[in-house]
């Protein structure tokens, strides 16, 4: 089937492959690597029946930084009315959502979120939603402002002792969960030494420039356990995005306040330049038709 493009979200990732950074094969296919789109459908195939042509989607493909893509009929999820005319980056609230129900999150649980990006302010307002105590972590000011008003009830600066601090709001018990949002090594340290005996550290940032080092003494002692919340499977990362587009749809989750900058798709450019800045007032760059 054929979608117009409505908007795609720039992603974290994407910011390496337009760095030109040497794990990248050049060039890539149009619309690359534009993977956060929604749209309509504007033609079908023979004997396509779960979708029709106008239908509101948002779908999985690699090429969507384009006016038009080409995407399997199973590939798509149909958005509830209520999202009509709103933009729903859908592969990455779909992440968000996956990543939360990899990670556990429940009442009386304290959860801390290291990196108060797009990505961690979602799951942190997941987990508060899910009655956790919410612990944001950021070098940013205005990132752990969103965060606070996305439902973190505390929040550290990097510029401060973050496990000492972390000691003080647990009342020395540390986290039950911690995620790692930012595909570094310093948070993935910094994660470790904030999970409890017993809790568990969740990888959700993307770390696609090499190996790692984990601190294997602390993580053996602590019995920490470890998931990895990157999906792969299709079926998977369909069903995240019609988690969040419900959710959505419902006002169980408002994500407008993080999409902070829109561009026109022949600025995407620009778009990334604003990414790679992060200057105040930034969370989430989107492009448009």
């Amino acid at each position: 089937m054929q979608v117009e493009v409505d908007g795609c979200g720039v992603c974290g990732s994407n910011l390496p492959v337009w760095e030109g950074r040497p794990w990248f094969s050049y060039p890539l296919a149009p619309g690359a690597p534009g993977h956060e789109a929604w749209g309509r459908v504007a033609e079908i195939g023979a004997g396509v029946t779960e979708v029709g042509v106008g239908d509101p989607v948002a779908f999985l493909s690699d090429l969507a930084f384009a006016e038009r893509v080409e995407v399997p009929a199973h590939e798509v999820v149909v958005l509830p009315a209520a999202l009509e005319g709103q933009p729903f980056p859908g592969e990455a609230l779909g992440c968000a959502f996956n990543i939360a129900a990899r990670s556990g999150f429940g009442p009386d649980q304290t959860v801390c979120i290291v990196g108060a990006g797009f990505l961690g302010t979602l799951v942190g307002a997941l987990a508060a939603d899910a009655g956790a105590h919410v612990i944001a972590v950021s070098r940013r000011p205005f990132a752990l402002d969103v965060a606070r008003a996305m439902g973190a009830k505390d929040t550290v600066a990097l510029g401060d002792d973050v496990v000492e601090e972390v000691h003080r709001l647990t009342d020395g018990a540390l986290c039950d969960v911690v995620v790692e949002a930012v595909g570094a090594q310093w948070p993935l340290d910094l994660a470790g030494q904030l999970t409890k005996t017993r809790g568990r550290l969740v990888v959700a940032g993307f770390h696609q420039d090499g190996p790692r080092t984990v601190d294997m003494q602390l993580w053996n002692w602590r019995g920490i356990d470890v998931v990895n919340a990157h999906e792969r499977d299709p079926e998977v990362r369909l069903g995240g995005i019609r988690a969040a587009a419900a959710a959505v749809a419902s006002r169980q989750l408002d994500p407008a306040p993080l999409f902070t900058h829109t561009f026109p798709l022949h600025r995407l450019d620009a778009a990334f330049e604003v990414m790679a800045d992060r200057p105040d007032g930034f969370v989430k760059a989107l492009v448009t038709r």
